[in-house]
């Protein structure tokens, strides 16, 4: 009975107060998966101009597939996790070719594609094609926990089918797509991770956590996640117009963007070390010696300083090019290619 209340309470409650988005505007899957890409791990005010970006530079999954992975990674600067926009890529490829321009129907099949979890596959799944297959994400967790008094612990992997079965139990099957959106909005705006809005809640007659104090407790996760730090030292390359950039490769954050000749260090380096491999002023006049920029990562803090340099001449500019496999770029290049916002913010700051 109390499953039932709360479905009824939950639909209603989205009907009155659910978000008025653009893709909830459109059953159109590729509009649905595009937005659930785009929103993984970032908020959706900030992600909301990237989607109507994407949709306008490209307006079909064919559109997409086509464009080249700089191109996708270019529109993408500044949203950050840049596997998400590769992933993306590839899986608009695969639904071009493999399945003829159109997402397949069931939750199964869009397991398959890269960069759709369980998650995303529900979503859309449930969203575009009505299939009952509820989402679990954290939103989800943190409604389903307080309301129905699940205490098992969320950092555990085991903890999903927990409540993967109690939210397949709760979908609405004549209208699945509305019962998800209503959960991750319900969970958004009502429902928040510090003080939830219990007050006007329509579930608080029913639901554990108020009536047992526990709104702080639960969701339980115990796990917490451990951060490193990283101390960036970039050299800026300049001659003439020109200054020397290069391409990310795999296996650490930003692959596939562009950023400057980077030093790493373990530790946080005194200026007089930093400025070492600059000291020859035959050959370089120094432009620039930042403070040090704090850039925050999920499992990361990454302590930068920025070393701009202008090489006197065209000789030694072309010996750290092929020494340290750089590539000379002019500036109105640079804008193009796709960069770190941490790269993207100091252009602006020293150039723009």
């Amino acid at each position: 009975m109390e499953s039932e209340i709360f479905v009824n309470q939950l639909i209603s409650w989205y009907r009155h107060q659910k978000r008025d988005l653009p893709w909830r505007h459109s059953k159109d899957p590729y509009k649905i998966w595009l937005s659930e890409i785009i929103l993984q791990q970032t908020r959706v005010n900030q992600g909301m101009p990237y989607y109507l970006r994407f949709v306008e530079q490209y307006p079909t999954v064919d559109d997409l597939a086509e464009a080249s992975e700089a191109e996708v990674l270019r529109l993408w600067q500044g949203l950050g996790y840049y596997s998400r926009a590769r992933n993306l890529h590839a899986c608009a490829k695969t639904v071009s070719t493999v399945y003829d321009g159109k997402f397949p129907d069931t939750f199964e099949e869009l397991l398959k594609l890269k960069g759709i979890g369980r998650y995303t596959a529900a979503a859309i799944a449930s969203i575009a094609f009505d299939r009952s297959n509820a989402v679990v994400d954290g939103n989800v967790y943190r409604v389903l926990s307080r309301i129905f008094g699940i205490s098992d612990d969320i950092s555990d992997s085991k903890t999903l089918k927990i409540f993967e079965k109690k939210a397949n139990v709760l979908i609405v099957d004549q209208s699945p797509g509305e019962f998800n959106q209503a959960i991750m909005d319900f969970g958004a705006i009502q429902c928040t991770p510090k003080s939830p809005s219990c007050a006007i809640c329509p579930m608080s007659s029913f639901c554990f956590a108020f009536n047992q104090g526990k709104q702080d407790t639960l969701p339980v996760k115990t796990k917490k996640v451990k951060v490193r730090n990283r101390y960036f030292y970039y050299y800026i390359y300049e001659y003439g117009e020109q200054i020397l950039m290069k391409e990310r490769g795999p296996k650490d954050i930003w692959q596939g963007l562009y950023d400057f000749h980077l030093e790493e260090s373990p530790v946080s380096k005194d200026d007089e070390a930093v400025l070492l491999p600059a000291a020859d002023k035959a050959i370089f006049s120094l432009q620039d010696f930042s403070e040090e920029v704090k850039h925050i990562l999920t499992h990361q803090r990454i302590f930068t300083k920025f070393i701009r340099l202008q090489v006197n001449d065209l000789g030694k500019f072309e010996s750290l090019a092929a020494d340290k496999n750089l590539t000379p770029y002019r500036m109105e290049e640079v804008q193009e290619l796709p960069k770190p916002i941490l790269i993207q913010n100091y252009l602006k700051q020293a150039f723009f």
